[in-house]
């Protein structure tokens, strides 16, 4: 399941190109298509976190809220691509793209 979240992803990032403006009309219809596709990505994440149960004992665990802030970033970039509010270049942010939490266990280990 997170392996077509992480291709739907990546797919949305290599498509956004904040420097220029979607041009066609199948350009707009396909980013509007990528935009239903991070809604349907996020809900799934929605999901995934309310079904996850985490362990006392596990090391790692699915850090879900940096997922959700990477989607909604890249959800507003084709947003803004599709209608941009002004000119000028502007300064696009890193997306996080880690998403491994690590759990501080209850006791050190030897």
């Amino acid at each position: 399941m997170p392996t077509t979240a992480f291709r739907c992803l990546l797919l949305a990032l290599s498509i956004v190109d904040g420097s220029s403006y979607a041009a066609s009309a199948h350009e707009q219809d396909q980013l509007s298509l990528v935009q239903q596709q991070l809604d349907i990505i996020e809900r799934l994440a929605t999901q995934a976190e309310a079904a996850s149960t985490a362990e006392p004992d596990e090391r790692y665990r699915f850090d879900y809220p940096r997922l959700a802030l990477d989607i909604q970033r890249i959800h507003q970039g084709v947003q803004n691509y599709l209608s941009p509010s002004r000119a000028q270049p502007r300064d696009p942010g890193e997306l996080a793209g880690d998403y491994r939490l690590d759990t501080q266990s209850a006791e050190p280990s030897p």
